[in-house]
């Protein structure tokens, strides 16, 4: 996608209803993306660099050129208790973009992690940290400060729309983006949707097939399947 706006900070975005962002934190990706009507992923390839990684938090969005993180910098002055930054750029790059020092910059400003579209490095410091990352790579090569991007503005991360202020929950099944004006209808569908799943789950247990839970087997008759005794 074309990114149009560069060189631009804009510093009052409208942010999610916060009792929202909360009601969300409690859900995970996958629940979140099927409440949503199957919409809002990144692409699979952005991962958790370490195991307890796991966010939930506000989109403070940043263009970055590659192999420059400049942005990133720019963008700490912007973090509001609770936001999550998203982190894309203008082409691919793998470059080591974000470390240690940056987390610790971001944390101190109430971050509560980072969704990046790029390479980051320093990764058993963040670990040690408990400072939660998605990235596309670890990569220990550095970057330069040199060329302008831009702050809050729309971007497109790992093919999602992320909108400055939109939801951004994470885990270890990947990454999803509410819409900010979105939020509080989609925790209410995420939490239905994880009561129904509690009633299948107590089937299940029960030794309930979900060949019969799910009203399969005549459609699959109809389909041909048949079963052989041989």
């Amino acid at each position: 996608m074309h990114h149009s706006e560069i060189g631009v900070v804009r510093t009052s975005p409208t942010r999610a209803d916060p009792e929202a962002v909360a009601a969300l934190s409690a859900f995970g990706v996958a629940t979140i993306h099927e409440a949503m009507g199957r919409t809002g992923l990144m692409r699979p390839y952005l991962r958790p660099v370490h195991p307890k990684a796991r966010l939930c938090g506000t989109a403070v969005t940043v263009l970055l050129q590659p192999g420059d993180n400049w942005m990133l910098h720019v963008a700490a002055e912007q973090i509001r208790e609770g936001d999550v930054v998203v982190a894309a750029c203008t082409t691919e790059s793998e470059d080591g973009f974000f470390g240690e020092l940056l987390a610790t910059s971001f944390r101190a400003r109430g971050c509560r992690g980072l969704v990046i579209d790029g390479g980051v490095r320093d990764v058993a410091d963040l670990e040690e940290m408990d400072f939660p990352v998605f990235a596309r790579a670890v990569n220990a090569r550095g970057t330069v400060k040199a060329t302008l991007g831009s702050v809050n503005v729309p971007v497109v991360c790992a093919n999602a729309l992320v909108r400055p202020g939109d939801v951004v929950v994470a885990d270890a099944d990947g990454v999803v983006v509410v819409p900010r004006e979105r939020a509080a209808e989609v925790a209410e569908a995420s939490a239905k949707r994880e009561a129904n799943e509690e009633g299948k789950r107590a089937q299940l247990r029960a030794g309930v097939l979900g060949l019969d839970m799910y009203g399969m087997r005549r459609p699959l008759a109809e389909l041909g399947l048949r079963y052989e005794e041989r």
